[in-house]
Formats: structure tokens, sequence, C-alpha cells
């Protein structure tokens, strides 16, 4: 399924089917009156633009989970334009199996689809609001929350390393990727010239974001770490080693230590991150490429560190979107039941 469905279906973007041939400049078909045939050029060549545009707006990220989720409604049996009973079926009958969240988008995702043509969304219906009321009750809302890799656990990763070429890039990924609190996105998205030598270390400019598809842009300091761990030596070592001078920082990495010229995936970071726990004796179920992001936040939390200083860092919006990714390793720091006992 092409990820641009949810804008090329919409009939307000796409091309006419009307055979120019057959419209005289001034005629009136059907009561309405034809215009000529270099205006059609003009509002077809509108409407192209006007569907680019709006497919650059949503990131590539959510176009592939737009297209999966309605590969998997269709595939189900469903199709757009659909009713509100349909919807409803199809919510009930994957209660059980997908996680509330995913239901919840799944949802999102068919609505779009409706308004994207023009249609009246079936999901706004009291029929479908009160299915997933009801799943939400009975399921819980809880989502699965990746483990945090806290400071030591990533220290005692980092000693089971070695010195060859691949040990040289994981440290460097994973160093940056704690250190900075980036999404795996952005990690493997940093190129060279994104980096910056300061006194006090490194300055990072992550060029796109998540939270900014737009690319105002947003810089990150690395400072020179106190402990052998340092994220910038790390860096700086891979850099050197690969003799990277440009382009993609984070590549593959062969078994005969052949380097590409393609940067890494994103699920890679995973990958990595998993392998090396088992390295280092660390059961990997329940660590995710995320678990470098949630593992600052809470490091940093349980250090004391300033909630504004911490969103500085990974760019969270406000301490409420921030209390999410911190931990229970900070459940006992200024434990109130400590304070009276």
């Amino acid at each position: 399924m092409s990820n641009n469905r949810l804008t090329r279906d919409n009939p307000l973007l796409s091309r006419s089917n009307v055979n120019e041939p057959d419209l005289v400049e001034g005629q009136h078909f059907g009561g309405e009156k034809c215009v000529g045939v270099s205006e059609i050029n003009f509002t077809l060549a509108l409407s192209d633009k006007v569907s680019s545009y709006v497919e650059k707006g949503l990131a590539e990220n959510t176009k592939r989970a737009y297209a999966a989720d309605l590969a998997h409604f269709e595939a189900w049996g469903g199709s757009v334009p659909a009713t509100d009973t349909v919807i409803a079926s199809y919510l009930a009958e994957h209660a059980e199996t997908l996680a509330v969240a995913t239901l919840c988008r799944r949802l999102a995702t068919i609505s779009k689809a409706h308004t994207a043509k023009g249609l009246t969304s079936p999901t706004r219906s009291e029929l479908v609001k009160s299915t997933i009321r009801g799943i939400r009750r009975s399921r819980g809302t809880a989502q699965a929350e990746a483990k945090p890799l806290l400071r030591d656990a990533l220290f005692a990763v980092l000693e089971r390393m070695g010195n060859d070429i691949k040990s040289i890039r994981d440290r460097a990924l994973l160093l940056i990727g704690f250190a900075g609190g980036f999404r795996r996105s952005e990690l493997v998205g940093l190129d060279v010239e994104d980096i910056e030598h300061v006194r006090q270390g490194i300055v990072v400019l992550l060029r796109r974001s998540k939270t900014d598809q737009e690319g105002v842009g947003r810089k990150i300091g690395i400072p020179f770490g106190r402990t052998r761990c340092c994220p910038v030596n790390a860096l700086d070592q891979w850099l050197s080693t690969a003799a990277i001078d440009a382009g993609p920082i984070f590549r593959g990495v062969s078994r005969h230590g052949h380097i590409s010229e393609q940067r890494l995936s994103a699920e890679a970071v995973a990958l990595v991150l998993k392998e090396r726990l088992l390295a280092a004796d660390i059961s990997p179920d329940g660590f995710s490429a995320h678990s470098l992001r949630a593992g600052l936040v809470t490091s940093a939390a349980v250090a004391g560190a300033a909630t504004w200083k911490i969103r500085q860092q990974t760019g969270h919006a406000s301490d409420a979107m921030l209390s999410r990714y911190i931990r229970d390793g900070d459940i006992f720091t200024a434990n109130a039941a400590g304070a009276v006992l």
C-alpha cells in the first residue's frame, strides 16, 4: 500500500477524470460553465503541488503507520467508507489481541482516511466511542514502557566491550544516545556536519525530530565525561578509527570489519543494545532503543538534576510529559514515607 494513500485518494487533491478535449471554453455542461484547457492545466498543476505539500506535512513514520493501520483494517474485511457498526465490530474482535493504544491509533487512522475523502468520520459515533471506552475499562490503559538503561548498567555494558571496530562504534552509539537523550531516529540521523567541538565538549545540532517536523532545529550540549566512559572521546575515537569526516556518523559494520557508506537503521539501535546487554550478562527483556533516552532521564532525576535542565537535553515540552519518563528508579528519592519513618 502506498504511503501517500491518505492524500492521493482525496478527490480534492487528485487529478480530474474529465477528458480535456471534450470541453470547449465557454460551453455549459450539466449546468456548469466549462473552463478552458489552459485553466484546467493550471488547476491540475495546482492540485499536484497542493498534494505534494500535504504529503510532506506528514512525517515518514506517520505515513508508514497510516498505511500499516489501513492495511490491517482492510485485511480484516473493512473498507473506507465504513459504518460505525463495522468499526465497532473491528474493535471488539481485536480487543484481546491488540493493545488499547494500538486500537486508538487505528481509530485515528480510519478517521483520517474518511476526512481525507471529504467524508464524515464514523469513529465519532456514540457506538464507536462506547466500544472503545468499554475496552479501556476492561483492559486498562497502561502502556508497555521500555526499561531505562540506568547509568550503572550502561557502565557495566561498556566495561565488557572490546577494542574491535564494531565495539568502538557501539561504544560511541550507546554513550552519545544516552548523553543526548536521543530518540533512535535522531541518533542514527546525525551527520558529522552536525557536530561542533567546543571547550566543554561537543554541541550537536539536531536538525529535525519527532516534535520538530518542520526542521527548526535544536542544539544539545554533550560535555566531556568525568569517568572513562566519556561520550565525546568515544565519538572522536569512532570517527578517527573509521576515517569518517563527512556524512552519516553511525554506519553499518560487517563481520569482517568493513564500514558501510550507509547510515545505520533506526531498528539497529535496539539490536546493538540487546546484543551488548547479553554480552554483559544482563537480560535484554524489556529493553529497547528508547531505553537510552529513558535511562538518561531517570538517572539525571536520581542525581538531582533540575527537570528544566533535563528537558533542555531531551526536548520535552513540559514537566508533565517528562514525568512519564522518570521511571521507578526515582520513587525512593525524597520518598514521603522515608521522611517520617
